[in-house]
């Protein structure tokens, strides 16, 4: 199930996509909820291509672009805790666009096939 996706504004070069999780720590309630929510809407009003699952969220765009945006992540998420825990990964592959959803696709038709 994909949360959360929307297009993208033209970007020339999407060849990485980013899997991250910023979950802010030592605040006042051991509830992130609210936090995490300010996090994603930075994300959302990037433009990039992206979902937000319940562990993860994904960005598709050009390095300068992905590593802008967790830039900005991080800055919004150190407005609401005074610590947080970051987990990323990154899958970078030049020449290929569109990945954030041709990879899922994929497995999909896979699954469809018997594969």
């Amino acid at each position: 199930m994909h949360v959360g996706c929307t297009a993208a504004s033209p970007t020339k070069d999407l060849h990485m996509l980013a899997a991250f999780s910023i979950t802010p720590l030592g605040g006042a309630s051991d509830s992130v909820g609210d936090a995490v929510a300010r996090i994603v809407a930075v994300v959302r009003d990037s433009g990039l291509p992206n979902e937000t699952t319940a562990m993860f969220t994904t960005v598709e765009g050009s390095p300068e672009e992905v590593f802008a945006l967790l830039q900005r992540c991080i800055a919004e998420g150190e407005r609401h805790a005074p610590r947080l825990s970051i987990t990323a990964k990154f899958d970078h592959r030049p020449g290929h666009t569109g990945t954030l959803r041709s990879k899922v696709d994929r497995v999909e038709r896979a699954l469809i096939d018997g594969g």
